[in-house]
């Protein structure tokens, strides 16, 4: 996977819990950083699914099966 240089500008007292945390860990910044952000971006993905499942559970008597759906869609 080709890496990028990405700058960000975070709070001082963030970024010595974040040091402080790597060095305990023997984690590198950029892959604690980098695994941060694609857990917060699953999370929020998930969010948002969980409510267009909530607004569309009002349609779901409407719904068709996905066979029928098919078959309609090839006739």
């Amino acid at each position: 996977m080709d890496k990028i240089t990405f700058a960000i500008k975070v709070n001082k007292g963030v970024l010595n819990r974040l040091k402080e945390f790597c060095v305990a860990h023997g984690t590198k910044y950029s892959f604690f950083v980098e695994k941060a952000i694609t857990e917060k971006l699953a999370e929020e993905e998930l969010k948002e699914d969980i409510l267009d499942f909530k607004k569309l559970k009002k349609e779901e008597s409407q719904a068709i099966p996905f066979e029928d759906y098919l078959r309609q869609r090839d006739a």
